[in-house]
């Protein structure tokens, strides 16, 4: 359901356009009635934002960019990087540079196997993945085509019923407009037989 019901009532094809004193008067009238912090505070009817709560890491991160911190950390380079060979003695040395050269052997043959089938397979699935990407274009494609038929076929119904209504219409305001002409014309009339009454009152006092 929506916060704000509309109701339009205006009939674009049969009604006159407002001419640009009218428009500014009453856009006046809207200014008039809008308070002075609506461009600022949320409509009553909305629910109040949420409180984003971030991790320590986030949040770290945040305020070094709000204060303009050039960055210090980043991904670690040196796991990547040919270890040096260490003193003949330093048996924990060597364990350790072992391990990386384990992990380094291992994460090379892993993207060597990634590259290799990348050159067998990728080209065969890129162009099944663009195939797929334009049935999804041409689905959207057509589906924007009917809207918009849909639409023009909408107008087209509204523009014949308010033409087809525009001489009743006419004529009911014409009927409304000499209406309201004579219940004026009767009070005018009222107004003036009270005051001849009381004019007449007043001297027969006398």
């Amino acid at each position: 359901m929506p916060l704000i019901e509309e109701s339009h009532d205006s009939l674009p094809y049969i009604d006159i356009d407002a001419s640009p004193e009218e428009r500014a008067k009453a856009e006046r009238l809207i200014a008039s009635e809008l308070p002075p912090d609506y461009q600022s505070k949320l409509h009553s009817t909305l629910p109040p934002p949420p409180e984003f709560r971030f991790s320590s890491l986030i949040q770290t991160e945040l305020d070094r960019k709000a204060t303009g911190i050039p960055i210090s950390s980043g991904v670690e380079l040196s796991r990547y990087e040919a270890p040096e060979t260490p003193s003949k003695n330093d048996t924990a040395s060597w364990q350790s540079t072992l391990r990386n050269a384990y992990s380094s052997s291992s994460y090379l043959s892993g993207r060597l196997t990634n590259l290799s089938l990348l050159e067998e397979f990728g080209k065969n699935a890129w162009l099944i993945g663009n195939w797929q990407l334009e049935e999804i274009l041409r689905g959207l494609e057509k589906e924007l085509t009917e809207l918009k038929e849909t639409t023009d076929n909408v107008n087209k119904t509204r523009k014949a019923n308010q033409e087809g209504s525009k001489g009743e219409i006419v004529a009911l305001e014409e009927t409304w407009k000499r209406g309201v002409g004579k219940i004026i014309e009767i009070e005018l009339a009222t107004e003036g037989l009270r005051k001849e009454i009381l004019a007449r009152r007043r001297q027969n006092s006398h």
